[in-house]
Protein backbone atom coordinates (compact mmCIF):
# COMPACT_ATOMS: atom_id res chain seq x y z
CA UNK A 1 0.00 0.00 0.00
CA UNK A 2 2.93 2.49 0.76
CA UNK A 3 4.37 1.89 -2.81
CA UNK A 4 1.56 2.62 -4.32
CA UNK A 5 1.02 5.89 -2.87
CA UNK A 6 4.64 6.53 -3.11
CA UNK A 7 4.43 6.13 -6.94
CA UNK A 8 1.78 7.96 -7.19
CA UNK A 9 3.01 10.98 -5.52
CA UNK A 10 5.92 10.04 -7.12
CA UNK A 11 4.08 10.48 -10.51
CA UNK A 12 2.51 13.76 -9.14
CA UNK A 13 5.24 15.38 -9.20
CA UNK A 14 7.07 14.42 -11.81
CA UNK A 15 4.12 14.84 -13.87
CA UNK A 16 4.57 18.34 -16.03
CA UNK A 17 8.70 17.08 -16.21
CA UNK A 18 7.88 13.56 -17.68
CA UNK A 19 4.51 14.45 -19.62
CA UNK A 20 6.25 17.60 -21.70
CA UNK A 21 8.79 15.59 -23.29
CA UNK A 22 9.37 15.93 -26.49
CA UNK A 23 12.75 15.17 -29.06
CA UNK A 24 13.77 16.76 -32.13
CA UNK A 25 16.91 15.96 -34.29
CA UNK A 26 17.92 19.63 -36.44
CA UNK A 27 20.53 20.44 -38.92
CA UNK A 28 21.83 23.50 -40.14
CA UNK A 29 21.26 24.01 -43.51
CA UNK A 30 23.34 27.45 -43.86
CA UNK A 31 26.40 25.51 -42.34
CA UNK A 32 26.74 22.77 -45.57
CA UNK A 33 26.99 25.92 -47.58
CA UNK A 34 29.77 26.69 -45.24
CA UNK A 35 32.28 24.48 -47.27
CA UNK A 36 29.98 21.17 -46.40
CA UNK A 37 30.61 21.42 -42.76
CA UNK A 38 28.39 18.94 -41.47
CA UNK A 39 26.09 19.27 -38.45
CA UNK A 40 23.58 17.58 -36.13
CA UNK A 41 21.75 18.81 -33.24
CA UNK A 42 19.06 16.73 -30.71
CA UNK A 43 17.35 18.37 -28.46
CA UNK A 44 15.05 17.28 -25.73
CA UNK A 45 11.85 19.06 -23.98
CA UNK A 46 12.30 19.06 -19.94
CA UNK A 47 8.85 21.01 -19.95
CA UNK A 48 6.26 23.47 -21.11
CA UNK A 49 8.87 26.15 -21.68
CA UNK A 50 12.57 24.56 -21.29
CA UNK A 51 14.56 22.50 -23.90
CA UNK A 52 18.35 21.05 -23.31
CA UNK A 53 20.44 20.32 -26.36
CA UNK A 54 23.64 18.88 -27.89
CA UNK A 55 25.39 19.35 -30.96
CA UNK A 56 28.30 18.92 -33.34
CA UNK A 57 30.09 20.07 -36.27
CA UNK A 58 32.50 18.85 -38.32
CA UNK A 59 34.14 19.33 -41.52
CA UNK A 60 37.54 17.82 -42.86
CA UNK A 61 37.53 19.62 -46.13
CA UNK A 62 40.14 21.55 -48.11
CA UNK A 63 39.65 23.00 -51.09
CA UNK A 64 43.00 23.67 -53.60
CA UNK A 65 46.08 22.59 -54.39
CA UNK A 66 48.68 23.81 -52.59
CA UNK A 67 49.38 27.42 -51.40
CA UNK A 68 46.18 28.68 -53.80
CA UNK A 69 43.82 26.29 -51.52
CA UNK A 70 41.17 27.62 -48.80
CA UNK A 71 40.17 26.30 -45.79
CA UNK A 72 37.50 26.09 -43.07
CA UNK A 73 38.04 23.23 -41.37
CA UNK A 74 36.91 22.60 -37.87
CA UNK A 75 35.45 20.10 -35.51
CA UNK A 76 33.00 21.58 -32.14
CA UNK A 77 30.82 20.51 -29.59
CA UNK A 78 27.95 22.24 -27.71
CA UNK A 79 25.56 22.03 -25.37
CA UNK A 80 22.43 24.15 -24.00
CA UNK A 81 19.11 24.88 -23.27
CA UNK A 82 16.44 27.42 -24.77
CA UNK A 83 13.74 29.24 -23.29
CA UNK A 84 10.09 29.34 -25.21
CA UNK A 85 8.14 31.90 -24.00
CA UNK A 86 4.77 29.87 -25.51
CA UNK A 87 5.65 26.43 -25.98
CA UNK A 88 8.83 24.28 -26.93
CA UNK A 89 9.43 23.56 -30.33
CA UNK A 90 6.74 27.01 -31.48
CA UNK A 91 7.64 30.32 -31.43
CA UNK A 92 10.14 32.71 -30.14
CA UNK A 93 13.14 31.68 -28.21
CA UNK A 94 16.20 32.56 -26.48
CA UNK A 95 19.20 29.97 -26.07
CA UNK A 96 22.31 29.86 -24.05
CA UNK A 97 25.15 27.10 -24.77
CA UNK A 98 28.79 26.43 -23.93
CA UNK A 99 31.19 25.06 -26.77
CA UNK A 100 34.64 23.70 -27.77
CA UNK A 101 35.72 24.56 -31.09
CA UNK A 102 39.05 22.97 -33.29
CA UNK A 103 39.81 25.06 -36.00
CA UNK A 104 42.03 25.58 -38.82
CA UNK A 105 41.46 28.07 -41.24
CA UNK A 106 43.03 30.13 -43.98
CA UNK A 107 43.13 30.84 -47.88
CA UNK A 108 40.52 33.32 -48.26
CA UNK A 109 41.99 36.64 -48.44
CA UNK A 110 45.79 35.80 -48.07
CA UNK A 111 47.60 32.75 -48.27
CA UNK A 112 48.08 32.61 -44.47
CA UNK A 113 46.34 30.22 -42.39
CA UNK A 114 45.30 29.88 -38.46
CA UNK A 115 44.64 26.91 -36.45
CA UNK A 116 43.32 26.60 -32.68
CA UNK A 117 41.20 25.48 -30.30
CA UNK A 118 38.28 27.72 -28.80
CA UNK A 119 36.06 27.57 -25.63
CA UNK A 120 33.26 29.68 -25.01
CA UNK A 121 29.60 30.41 -24.18
CA UNK A 122 26.89 31.75 -26.61
CA UNK A 123 23.38 33.53 -26.55
CA UNK A 124 21.26 33.28 -29.36
CA UNK A 125 17.48 33.98 -30.55
CA UNK A 126 15.05 33.01 -33.08
CA UNK A 127 11.49 31.91 -34.25
CA UNK A 128 10.46 28.33 -34.88
CA UNK A 129 8.07 28.20 -37.65
CA UNK A 130 5.50 24.80 -37.18
CA UNK A 131 5.16 23.69 -41.08
CA UNK A 132 3.87 20.25 -40.07
CA UNK A 133 3.08 18.07 -36.63
CA UNK A 134 6.83 16.90 -36.94
CA UNK A 135 8.27 19.53 -38.95
CA UNK A 136 9.63 22.69 -38.05
CA UNK A 137 12.26 25.48 -39.53
CA UNK A 138 13.67 27.33 -37.54
CA UNK A 139 15.38 31.09 -37.94
CA UNK A 140 18.07 32.56 -35.47
CA UNK A 141 21.26 34.29 -34.86
CA UNK A 142 23.81 33.56 -32.06
CA UNK A 143 26.92 35.75 -30.86
CA UNK A 144 29.56 34.09 -28.77
CA UNK A 145 32.73 34.70 -26.87
CA UNK A 146 35.35 33.40 -25.13
CA UNK A 147 39.10 32.10 -25.18
CA UNK A 148 41.20 31.33 -28.19
CA UNK A 149 44.46 29.29 -28.17
CA UNK A 150 45.93 29.53 -31.81
CA UNK A 151 49.26 29.27 -34.36
CA UNK A 152 49.60 31.40 -37.53
CA UNK A 153 50.77 29.98 -40.37
CA UNK A 154 52.43 31.19 -43.13
CA UNK A 155 50.58 29.28 -45.82
CA UNK A 156 47.70 26.56 -45.59
CA UNK A 157 50.56 23.44 -46.05
CA UNK A 158 54.00 24.76 -45.48
CA UNK A 159 54.08 24.36 -41.27
CA UNK A 160 55.91 27.64 -41.12
CA UNK A 161 55.10 29.27 -37.93
CA UNK A 162 54.45 33.19 -37.85
CA UNK A 163 53.18 33.99 -34.65
CA UNK A 164 51.62 32.13 -31.87
CA UNK A 165 48.87 33.55 -29.26
CA UNK A 166 46.10 33.30 -26.82
CA UNK A 167 43.24 35.75 -26.80
CA UNK A 168 39.75 36.31 -26.24
CA UNK A 169 36.94 36.92 -28.69
CA UNK A 170 33.89 37.91 -29.80
CA UNK A 171 32.21 36.07 -33.09
CA UNK A 172 28.86 35.63 -34.32
CA UNK A 173 27.78 31.97 -33.85
CA UNK A 174 24.69 29.75 -34.83
CA UNK A 175 23.46 31.91 -37.89
CA UNK A 176 20.85 29.60 -38.08
CA UNK A 177 18.14 28.17 -41.04
CA UNK A 178 17.19 24.63 -39.91
CA UNK A 179 15.45 21.79 -40.29
CA UNK A 180 13.92 19.76 -37.13
CA UNK A 181 12.17 16.69 -36.93
CA UNK A 182 10.20 16.40 -33.82
CA UNK A 183 9.66 12.72 -32.41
Amino acid sequence: MNRKILLAAAGLLFYGWVGAQNYSVSTNVLDYVNLGTFNMEASCGLARQWSVSAGVKYNPFTFGEGNSGFTDRQRSVDVGARFWPWYIYSGWWLSGKLKWQEYNRGGFSSPGAVEGDRYGGSLGAGYSFMLHKHLNLDIGLGLWGGYDKYVAYECIKCGNVTGIGEKFFVLPNDILLTISYIF
